[in-house]
């Protein structure tokens, strides 16, 4: 129908047209695929959500006298350092270890901190406390440093996340007798609540299941600056079950993504906690998705009552849990769903008006001109997994 070429035309002259996943599938409601597919240029894709394999890159830039540095905390949140002497990698899960007075944390108040926090505040300009202890070597002597930085005052500062965006998740429940803390958050005992965190028929993978407009160089947005798809995400396994219409029954595909954080914004990139688990980050991602030909709408229109999650019990303590079968987003969209006869109230940690937000967003920048978008210099691998079976009941244990 179009060429990537032709869409940048378009775009690079404010005249392509660009609907978000959800006006998307109200138009094909109202004139069908074929029709649709012929109006719109560019669908948007986004979410808001937790994705806690995140981190952040970043270069100080060398002290004098030089330092190779051996630790490294900012905030008192500790920083990874082995590699360059003066390059650091920042964890969104890793936890504050002491106060700014140097005081060591003790139990949950060293929980409700960590490197998403960090992150956060270094993108909204704030000012950082950072410690380092060196080596010490002939030609990087210097034995410890103590300063403050901001995201002006370093040399490089980007994400670099090996696991964000996955392609469908788990509905969490605990069927046991006491609460338990998870990385969904608190799950209350005897199946009194039910969580899940995918934006399920707006969720970007989702919307393109084979993964056929997205691949390694895909620009998109993240935090609210513009990033890229670097690699396959870590725990990526496209070989999950699918259903007819290729979408997936539980975590399949996922996403290594990169990005300058001095260009984006906190309203996007944001540290939490969950009690009695630990510090994360939640993250805003987009993904345009270029409509070369009819089967990018069709994927699209899928509706949330066609795309279902299995329902986990966190109960038992082992890699592969018990489900009490797939329930579908439309009924997890409604506060409650039903197991073994039972009525249970659904929270969602997706932030599903965020997720909108983001596609919107996203949408303003394509028209506006401001934002192209790019042919992939490399698929994403859809054949092959990092577990020894293709049975989708082992892949739900996954955190």
């Amino acid at each position: 129908m179009r060429t990537l070429a032709e869409i940048n035309d378009k775009i690079s002259h404010q005249r392509a047209v660009v609907w978000t996943t959800e006006e998307l599938k109200a138009r094909v409601a109202e004139v069908g695929v074929t029709q649709a597919a012929k109006q719109v240029d560019v669908i948007t894709t986004g979410t808001f959500e937790p994705m806690e394999s995140s981190g952040a890159i970043i270069n100080l830039g060398h002290t004098d006298p030089p330092i190779k540095i051996r630790s490294c905390w900012l905030d008192g949140v500790l920083a990874y350092s082995g590699f360059g002497a003066v390059d650091l990698y920042l964890g969104a899960t890793q936890m504050v270890e002491y106060r700014s007075t140097g005081e060591p944390l003790d139990g949950e108040e060293s929980r409700e901190r960590g490197g998403g926090h960090v992150i956060e505040d270094l993108i909204a300009g704030k000012t950082v406390q950072l410690r380092a202890i060196g080596q010490g070597t002939d030609c990087y002597p210097r034995a410890s440093f103590e300063t403050t930085i901001t995201r002006d005052t370093i040399n490089q500062f980007y994400l670099y996340n090996p696991r964000n965006l996955y392609q469908n998740f788990i509905v969490g429940v605990n069927g046991g007798d006491r609460p338990l803390y998870t990385y969904l958050g608190p799950l209350q005992p005897r199946l009194a609540n039910a969580v899940y965190s995918n934006a399920g028929a707006i969720s970007p993978l989702l919307n393109d299941p084979d993964l056929q407009m997205i691949g390694i160089g895909t620009r998109i947005f993240l935090g609210g600056g513009v990033g890229y798809v670097a690699w396959e995400g870590t725990q990526h396994f496209p070989l999950q079950k699918r259903l007819p219409n290729r979408t997936p029954v539980g975590p399949a595909a996922t996403l290594a993504l990169m990005g300058d954080a001095k260009q984006m914004n906190s309203r996007w990139v944001r540290g939490c906690y969950f009690k009695n688990y630990g510090p994360s980050l939640m993250l805003g991602v987009g993904i345009p998705l270029p409509v070369l030909q009819e089967q990018v709408v069709a994927n699209c229109a899928l509706q949330d009552k066609e795309i279902v999650a299995p329902v986990v019990d966190f109960s038992i303590p082992r890699r592969v849990r018990p489900t009490f079968g797939l329930v579908s987003y439309a009924q997890l969209k409604t506060g409650r769903i039903t197991i073994e006869g039972k009525p249970v109230r659904v929270a969602p940690l997706v932030s599903l008006f965020f997720s909108n937000q983001v596609a919107l967003e996203l949408k303003q920048w394509i028209e506006a001109g401001t934002f192209t978008l790019t042919e992939p210099v490399a698929p994403i691998p859809m054949d092959r997994s990092f577990l020894p079976q293709d049975r989708w009941g082992s892949q739900i244990s996954l955190d």
